[in-house]
């Protein structure tokens, strides 16, 4: 359902001199276009200021043109009746054996941040994989290809699993609430806010639906990520762990507002120089890997 059928379901809701009215606007108008001097004999001004409120009416070349005759039209239809929402409440999303699966480990990685075998079993195999590129380009560029890689495969994650649709319906739904709570304060038509009422603590649930949505991408993406972190954590050393690569973690870089430092230098209290580097890096590659591929990360509205 469009914007403007479900404003004009809103608004004449419960008041037929308001359907009315956009019955007669829809009548009177001339090439989707129509002036106030046009209809003023047959609705009010407050009429006429609530439709241009609603966007129900647009500007237009000569005065006021209807926003979409078609879905207007819609609006006025009673097929679907009753004084609930229009917008279905979207199925939730269940996640596979694989999901939890990947959920597991990635919980089982974390722990690699405070036990040191687990640290250095997931950190060495990775090892095996990044360790030479040590010896091929400096530490900084390793860091910007595992933000590369990061932003890469956490885009088409987000892109894949992420029902974009489906959390559209969701804010929609929350939208088509709040706007009919509105007009129904308008009206003081307390029954119908009571009624709204209810409906939106049964719409709670869209939180979690919302929430499952958005939190399954970020389970692959934490359980991809957390191994090359752990890595970059084990080869400079943080929060008292031994560097197993002592030159790099004590080679001396320049940075700005900071001047000389390490990768182990602390930058923002315990944020090391590798950790911010990292974070930049990857928050600029990430953007660059939307736009490039034209992915979009947010709910589009109808």
């Amino acid at each position: 359902m469009s914007k403007v059928e479900r404003r004009v379901r809103s608004l004449v809701s419960g008041d037929g001199e308001m359907r009315d009215a956009v019955e007669v606007v829809l009548d009177r108008a001339t090439d989707g276009e129509i002036q106030w001097v046009d209809v003023r004999d047959e609705i009010t001004s407050g009429q006429w200021g609530r439709l241009i409120e609603k966007e129900i009416l647009v500007d237009g070349e000569t005065g006021f043109a209807l926003a979409d005759p078609d879905e207007i039209e819609a609006g006025l239809s009673e097929d679907d009746g009753g004084d609930g929402g229009d917008v279905e409440t979207p199925e939730t999303t269940s996640w596979t054996k694989w999901d939890k699966l990947a959920a597991v480990a990635t919980l089982g990685a974390f722990v690699g941040y405070a036990v040191g075998p687990v640290r250095d079993a997931i950190a060495g195999t990775i090892d095996v994989v990044l360790g030479p590129l040590l010896n091929v380009v400096p530490f900084y560029v390793v860091i910007m290809m595992i933000a590369l890689g990061t932003g890469l495969y956490s885009t088409l994650l987000r892109a894949g699993l992420m029902d974009m649709d489906k959390m559209s319906q969701y804010q929609e739904r929350m939208q088509d609430i709040q706007e009919r709570r509105k007009d129904a304060k308008e009206r003081d038509d307390d029954e119908a806010l009571d009624a709204i009422q209810e409906e939106q603590m049964d719409a709670m649930g869209d939180q979690l639906g919302m929430f499952k949505e958005q939190f399954r991408p970020m389970v692959w993406i934490m359980f991809l990520t957390i191994p090359a972190f752990l890595w970059m954590f084990w080869v400079i050393g943080y929060r008292g762990s031994t560097a197993e690569y002592e030159v790099i973690a004590q080679q001396a870089i320049v940075v700005p507002l900071a001047g000389d430092v390490t990768w182990s230098t602390g930058i923002v209290g315990p944020i090391q120089m590798w950790i911010l580097w990292y974070f930049l890096c990857s928050m600029a590659f990430t953007q660059l890997v939307q736009k490039s591929l034209n992915i979009q990360m947010s709910p589009s509205s109808s």
